[in-house]
């Protein structure tokens, strides 16, 4: 089923590519040229694959956190909100506490980050279990409310001080060391690949892993079965929020050093997009997301030594995802035994 699902999205991105390149073609550009630098953006010298790797943490943490949300059929489009929490606890974490060893701190700060994700995402989950509220709705709104919440903490009580909305610059000892200068590629990447691991063997090697699964599918049976359904639904969403809070730690402690205001441009919704189009498979996850972040990251040096805008990149994306949605186009198909 793998092999079929990554033989699929290759057929896909080939597709999508092809019909970028009619696009720049129009537009009077060389197809060639704009794809030879948008790799060598993504992909040549540390700065640039680096930037690749940065953008890859993230896009694989939120999009997990949706795809583990998704077991237990609750469509969470809260990560975002939780990925604002878990970055701002965090670099609180990161600055007030002093004197501490970075053996102590880094694990701190990454344990205060998810819990903040994990408790926010507390509230649409008890809500969904127990009185059937509208997820979507719900974690919509609230995303909303924890910016507005970290953005008011930046402001006044946790201000830096600084002409721009951050917090003060985390101490050295919860700092992410970097691994490709000059670029911003920390050890987060193996950190993220870690709890990946983690989560693929928690929902596809253990007991809880089958609750969720039972869960998810078709809850009322789980009950019959002596599943408490909407326990683990609560901690199905608790697991979700956990991972949105750990991409927002990693992001403070290994990319910027503090928590800016409104640093995240939409990265948990590309984290959805990313698990969406894999249909939730945590294997095809990853894929996916290492796409994405090529795409995004070559897209400048593609605008600078082409000219082809890279708002290109964007439609690439969109035409990516039609395609990927209509099933029908899928040419290696695979029989589920």
């Amino acid at each position: 089923m793998f092999k079929n699902s990554l033989k699929n999205t290759a057929f896909t991105i080939a597709v999508s590519f092809l019909l970028g390149a009619v696009v720049i073609w129009l537009l009077g550009y060389s197809p060639i040229e704009a794809y030879k630098q948008l790799f060598r953006g993504a992909f040549v010298g540390k700065l640039n694959f680096g930037g690749t790797l940065e953008r890859f943490v993230p896009l694989m943490l939120t999009a997990l956190a949706f795809a583990v949300s998704a077991k237990v059929a609750v469509f969470n489009v809260g990560v975002e909100g939780e990925l604002y929490l878990g970055a701002i606890c965090a670099a609180w974490a990161g600055f007030a506490l002093k004197g501490v060893p970075a053996i102590i701190h880094v694990p701190l700060c990454i344990a205060v980050g998810m819990a903040a994700g994990g408790a926010w995402a507390v509230i649409p989950a008890a809500l969904k279990a127990y009185w059937k509220v509208n997820e979507v709705c719900v974690t919509i709104l609230m995303n909303y409310v924890a910016t507005y919440i970290t953005s008011y903490l930046v402001a006044y009580p946790l201000s830096g001080k600084t002409g721009v909305p951050q917090t003060p610059g985390l101490e050295a000892s919860a700092r992410l060391f970097r691994i490709m200068r000059p670029s911003r590629a920390n050890i987060g990447i193996f950190i993220a690949i870690g709890f990946f691991a983690l989560i693929c063997f928690i929902l596809t090697r253990t007991t809880w892993g089958y609750r969720i699964k039972q869960v998810g599918e078709n809850p009322r049976f789980a009950e019959y079965a002596g599943i408490r359904s909407k326990a683990v639904i609560i901690w199905g969403m608790i697991m979700s929020g956990s991972l949105g809070g750990l991409a927002g730690s990693l992001e403070v402690m290994g990319i910027y050093g503090y928590f800016l205001d409104g640093f995240s441009p939409g990265i948990a919704f590309d984290g959805m997009l990313a698990s969406l189009i894999a249909k939730n498979d945590l294997k095809m996850i990853p894929v996916l997301a290492f796409f994405l972040a090529v795409l995004k990251a070559g897209a400048l040096g593609m605008e600078r030594y082409t000219g082809v805008p890279k708002a290109l990149v964007d439609s690439i994306i969109a035409v990516f995802i039609l395609i990927a949605a209509m099933e029908g186009l899928s040419i290696f198909k695979g029989r589920n035994t």
